[in-house]
């Protein structure tokens, strides 16, 4: 591909912030290039779940829910704790929902509401529902040829390459479809037409989840003459009398210079690939504990060690590194894949145990708080693992992991080693090495209360957001039931995570400071490159995406000149 002369705007990385940012500075009038590591676009965004959390966004403000800024600021600060920074979160509710009109209006992306609760709606200020919206769904033949450029989903949450429309019910019917004739007939159209894309197209194409939002921005980046340089890593920013003027990239085997003249964009998906920040930023990787992310591969930190090679400072002390994964590692013959943990947590007749054969949390709470307490627990320990167990009438109702429930077959898993299994818990326990005694007593406690519905030791369903994504249809507790019917079955999970939470110093324009808190001429970042506004926390769903976008989206706004000076608000450290 040959590139012009010379641009307004060079972003480095193809995910939700990065197109954001490319896209905003493109409606504003200027030239830009994106310039992509990987020989795919769509970046993290494209294996993500494709939520947002934008509080006081139009979709629930058209249905009447009105949002209470001070409610987020409380909701923030209790999250956040000493990390809770007032002016990030007034940026983002200032710039959030303005960012989401725009790219409705002016990109193919479009957004659904979804009834996720925030991650704690109980706390003062978290709601029960109005803060997350999804991705629509999207057919990834509007790319064209271009469609072969897009990441595809992270094989471990497909079936045969086939993603889930969580909006209309897909789950639902491939749940039951051995139960209901209406959703039998769903099924067998659905796996049909698929299966007629995979002959045609190599891959599905009825997208989903991040996998549509990446489809949907590109889209919308190329159709504006945005050109999207594949295997193009940026290894180097120019620099002339202290302003960043532009980037040395690897295109084609050449090194080229690609000059800015208004700035450079660091959206390159932060550092959950580069052993060696994790290793001094992951707590339970220090001690020789196990980590495996779901995140690409060319996630290396280059945005950040670009930063930093002009001033820029990563920033330091976040109570937690990244946004905790619990994931189980599957085989495939071209090398183990990791599945995350996303839906089988919540369903009732699901417990969790470490070493001692004791549970250590409710396991119905959000990925992130999972992770983090299963760090907590096997401190010191030497390895950070637990093993989800299950009987035999809960799994083939709900499989696990990349287990499928019934129809499909166990023995494979089996065979593979993925599934443990015993007939008793004990014979169980001594195939997984966990003390026996110690976990039968732990089920035994667990099912006296499971079976009138209760969790007696951590209150597992007494959440808005537990319930949210358990099982409606098992009364009175949709999150809990008892562990009592063999065979047994067990899966190893290990830590991973959906990316990096510190980040480049920036202010609320996303500029990036240097270490005296001034912004370095030339240079923004967003995304994972940018440290995370949530402090180190979890809040809901979309906290990753949603302040990356809205935060390049200001980015290109800064760069345009259309925010001025003394709205600028330096970050917290």
């Amino acid at each position: 591909m040959s590139l012009q002369q010379t641009y307004d705007v060079v972003v480095v990385g193809s995910g939700a912030a990065g197109l954001t940012a490319a896209i905003t500075a493109k409606k504003s009038g200027l030239s830009v290039v994106v310039l992509e590591k990987a020989p795919v676009f769509g970046g993290t965004t494209a294996f993500s779940g494709g939520v947002i959390w934008i509080p006081g966004n139009p979709h629930y403000q058209a249905e009447g829910i009105r949002e209470d800024r001070a409610a987020v600021h409380t909701y923030m600060r209790g999250e956040a704790g000493n990390k809770y920074d007032a002016d990030f979160i007034d940026a983002y509710l200032d710039y959030g929902p303005e960012m989401l009109r725009f790219m409705e209006k002016e990109t193919e992306a479009k957004f659904v509401r979804t009834l996720y609760p925030d991650y704690h709606p109980e706390q003062p200020g978290g709601v029960q529902i109005g803060r997350s919206v999804t991705a629509a769904a999207y057919d990834g033949r509007r790319l064209g040829k271009e469609f072969r450029r897009l990441r595809q989903p992270l094989k471990t949450i497909t079936f045969m390459g086939m993603m889930f429309n969580s909006s209309n019910n897909d789950l639902k019917h491939f749940f039951n479809f051995t139960k209901s004739p209406i959703s039998a007939a769903y099924v067998a159209k659905r796996l049909t037409v698929h299966m007629w894309h995979l002959l045609r197209y190599g891959r599905g194409v009825q997208l989903t989840s991040g996998n549509a939002l990446a489809a949907a921005l590109s889209k919308s980046a190329l159709d504006l003459g945005i050109e999207i340089v594949t295997d193009a890593p940026v290894t180097e920013l120019i620099r002339k009398d202290g302003r960043v003027i532009g980037v040395v990239a690897t295109i084609g085997g050449q090194r080229l210079a690609v000059p800015a003249k208004k700035g450079v964009v660091l959206a390159a998906g932060g550092f959950a690939r580069d052993s060696k920040r994790i290793a001094e930023h992951y707590s339970h990787v220090k001690e020789g504990g196990e980590h495996f992310t779901p995140v690409p591969e060319g996630n290396t930190g280059d945005g950040i060690a670009l930063g930093e090679t002009v001033g820029g400072h990563l920033s330091e002390g976040l109570p937690n590194a990244a946004a905790w994964m619990p994931v189980s590692k599957v085989p495939f013959p071209g090398g183990e894949v990791a599945f995350p943990h996303l839906v089988d947590r919540y369903k009732p007749g699901f417990i969790m145990v470490t070493a001692s054969g004791r549970r250590f949390v409710n396991e119905s709470l959000s990925y992130h708080d999972v992770g983090a307490a299963m760090i907590e627990a096997c401190r010191g320990k030497g390895k950070t693992e637990a093993w989800l167990i299950a009987d035999h009438r809960t799994i083939r109702k709900y499989g696990i992991g990349y287990v499928k429930p019934y129809p499909m077959p166990l023995g494979p898993h089996l065979r593979s080693g993925y599934l443990k299994s015993g007939k008793t818990l004990e014979e169980l326990a001594s195939r997984i090495g966990v003390d026996a005694r110690a976990f039968a007593e732990e089920v035994k406690t667990y099912n006296e209360g499971a079976r009138l519905g209760e969790d007696r030791q951590f209150g597992r369903g007494t959440s808005g957001f537990n319930r949210y994504l358990g099982d409606a249809n098992n009364q009175p507790n949709p999150n809990v039931a008892p562990v009592e019917q063999g065979p047994f079955y067990a899966l190893r999970i290990i830590m991973g995570d959906l990316g990096t939470f510190p980040g480049l110093v920036t202010d609320t324009q996303s500029r990036v400071l240097d270490d005296h808190g001034k912004p370095i001429p030339g240079l923004w970042a967003a995304g994972n490159d940018a440290a995370s506004i949530m402090g180190g926390a979890y809040p809901g769903a979309g906290i990753t995406i949603g302040p990356a976008m809205t935060f390049g989206y200001v980015a290109a706004l800064s760069i345009a000149g259309k925010i001025n000076d003394s709205d600028r608000k330096l970050a917290a450290e």
